[in-house]
C-alpha cells in the first residue's frame, strides 16, 4: 500500500509540470494574436483601402469581447470542469484564425476577430484555475512565474514577428500562424490535463451573465471610442447610461442569486480586491505605455515596422526572465514586498520615458523599456499568486475569470486612457502616417506624449499603493 501511494505521489508530482507546459501552449496564442495585429494593423489599412477608424475595430473588437464573456467562462468551468471549458476555447480559436485569414472585406475581418475574442476568453479563464490546482500552495507562485513566460513570450514575440511576417508575407499569416500551433495545444492538453467533474445541481447564472456582458460592452466600448465621437455626443453619453443601469442591475442580481455568476464575497477578502484592483492599474499603465510608444518609434525617430518589433521587444524579455523567479521567491517570503517594489520600479520606468526627446537612439528606449519589464515580472507573478491563493478550490474558474478580465481591461482602459491624454492635447489627423509630421505636429506630439507617460506612471504608483494594502505577508493555502 505503502507503495502505492508512493507511486501515485510521484505520479501526480509529474503530470503537473505537464499540465503546466498544456497550458502554456494554449494561453501563448492569445496574447501573442493581442500584439501582433497592432503592428500589421497599417498593412490591413492599405490591403482593404480602409480608414484607420475603421481598421482599429480590428484588435479593439478581440479586446472587447474576450473582457465581456470571460467572467462567464469562469464560472462555467466551475461548474463543467476547467479542461472542458480550455479544449473547447482552443478549438474555437484555431477554426476562427481560419476564418480570420481567410477575410475579404474589413468587416467580415472585424467579424470573425469578434468570433475569435469569445474563443481565447474561454482560454483564458481557466488557464489560471488548472494551473492552480495543479500545484501546491508551495508551489503557486513558481508555478504562476513560468506560466507567466508563456504570455511574456506572447506579447514580447508578437510585435517583432507581426514585424517579420508584414515585410515579407501577407498579413493573412498572422493569423494561419496559430494553427499548427493549437492543433499541438488541443492533442497534448486532451492527453495531460485532468479531466476534472461535473458539479450536480450547478446552474448559469443567465441573468447574471446578460447584465455583465451589456454592462462591460457598454462601458469598455465608451471608455475606447468616445474620444473619436466626442465624449460629450449622444452615442458616447447613451453608452455610459446604459453601462450604469446595467452595472447597477448586475451587482443587484448577484446579491439576490442562489446560485450567482460572479460571488460578490469573494471581495470581502482583502487581499483578493487590493490584489485584483492592482492587476487591473498595472497592465492599464503597461499599455498606456505598449500603445504609444509603437507611434512615437515610427513618427518621430521613422523606425521601420520590423525595428518597433526588435525594440518593444525588450520589456517582454526582461519580464519573462523575472516573473518566474519573483514568483519562486515569493512562495518562501511572501507576495507583497514583490507586488509593491515591482509597480515602483515599473511607475519608474514609465516615467523615465516621459523624459524621452527627439533624437532618442534605441538603446535610450530598450533600457527605459527593460526596467519597465523589470517592475512587471516582479509584480506579476506573485499578484497572481495572491488572488488565486485567496479563494476556496470551488471558486478558482470565477477567481482565473476575474484575474484575466482585469488584465484585459487593463489593455483597453490603458489605451484608452493615453490615447485620450494624447489627443487632446496633440490633436492627430486620422490619415497621419510616418514621414507625414511637420517640426510643430512632432513638438505638440512630444507635449501629448510626456503627459500619457507621466499618466501611466501615476497609475503603476497606484497600484503600488493597492498592493500594499492587500495585506498579507505568507502564501495563503
Amino acid at each position: 500500500m505503502t507503495d502505492t501511494n508512493a507511486s501515485a505521489t510521484k505520479k501526480r508530482l509529474e503530470s503537473k509540470w505537464l499540465i503546466l507546459t498544456a497550458v502554456m501552449l494554449g494561453t501563448f496564442m492569445t496574447p501573442l494574436d493581442g500584439s501582433i495585429v497592432n503592428t500589421i494593423l497599417p498593412s490591413i489599412t492599405a490591403f482593404f483601402h480602409t480608414e484607420i477608424s475603421i481598421a482599429q475595430w480590428v484588435p479593439t473588437v478581440y479586446l472587447l469581447t474576450i473582457c465581456c464573456l470571460i467572467l462567464l467562462y469562469g464560472r462555467l468551468g466551475d461548474m463543467v470542469g476547467y479542461k472542458r471549458v480550455f479544449l473547447y476555447g482552443l478549438a474555437a480559436f484555431t477554426v476562427t484564425s481560419i476564418l480570420c485569414g481567410s477575410s475579404q472585406t474589413i468587416w467580415m475581418l472585424i467579424a470573425f476577430r469578434a468570433l475569435q475574442g469569445l474563443a481565447a476568453s474561454m482560454i483564458m479563464a481557466v488557464g489560471f484555475a488548472i494551473v492552480t490546482a495543479a500545484f501546491p500552495p508551495t508551489e503557486r507562485g513558481k508555478a504562476l512565474g513560468i506560466y507567466a513566460i508563456g504570455i511574456a513570450v506572447g506579447l514580447g514575440l508578437g510585435p517583432t514577428l507581426g514585424g517579420l511576417i508584414a515585410e515579407h508575407l501577407s498579413w493573412r499569416y498572422v493569423f494561419f500562424i496559430n494553427v499548427p500551433i493549437g492543433i499541438a495545444a488541443l492533442l497534448w492538453g486532451s492527453r495531460v490535463i485532468p479531466q476534472g467533474s461535473t458539479k450536480p445541481g450547478q446552474r448559469l447564472d443567465l441573468a447574471g451573465a446578460l447584465t455583465a456582458l451589456v454592462f462591460l460592452l457598454a462601458l469598455l466600448l465608451y471608455a475606447n471610442r468616445a474620444e473619436d465621437w466626442g465624449w460629450a455626443s449622444p452615442v458616447p453619453l447613451s453608452l455610459l447610461a446604459v453601462a450604469v443601469v446595467f452595472g447597477v442591475l448586475f451587482f443587484w442580481i448577484e446579491r439576490t442569486s442562489e446560485q450567482p455568476m460572479l460571488n460578490l464575497a469573494l471581495f470581502a477578502n482583502r487581499m483578493f480586491s487590493f490584489a485584483s484592483l492592482s492587476a487591473l492599474l498595472s497592465f492599464t499603465a503597461l499599455y498606456a505605455l505598449v500603445f504609444l510608444t509603437p507611434f512615437y518609434l515610427m513618427f518621430v525617430l521613422h523606425y521601420s515596422v520590423l525595428k518597433v518589433g526588435l525594440v518593444m521587444a525588450a520589456s517582454p524579455v526582461v519580464t519573462l526572465i523575472v516573473a518566474p523567479l519573483s514568483g519562486a521567491a515569493s512562495d518562501r517570503i511572501g507576495t507583497r514586498v514583490f507586488a509593491v517594489c515591482g509597480m515602483c520600479i515599473a511607475a519608474l520606468g514609465l516615467f523615465l520615458f516621459s523624459g524621452l526627446q527627439e533624437s532618442a537612439t534605441a538603446f535610450d528606449l530598450v533600457w527605459r523599456l527593460a526596467v519597465t519589464g523589470l517592475g512587471m515580472g516582479m509584480f506579476q507573478s506573485p499578484n497572481n499568486s495572491t488572488v488565486m491563493g485567496n479563494v476556496p478550490p470551488w471558486h478558482l474558474g470565477i477567481a482565473s475569470g476575474i484575474l484575466a478580465a482585469m488584465r484585459n481591461m487593463g489593455m483597453v482602459l490603458g489605451i484608452a486612457v493615453a490615447g485620450a491624454i494624447l489627443y487632446s492635447l496633440a490633436p492627430i489627423s486620422a490619415s497621419a502616417h510616418p514621414g507625414s509630421f511637420s517640426p510643430t505636429d512632432i513638438h505638440q506630439f512630444m507635449y501629448g506624449l510626456r503627459w500619457a507617460y507621466i499618466s501611466g506612471a501615476l497609475l503603476a504608483a497606484t497600484a503600488a499603493l493597492t498592493s500594499l494594502l492587500a495585506i498579507g505577508r505568507r502564501p495563503q493555502a
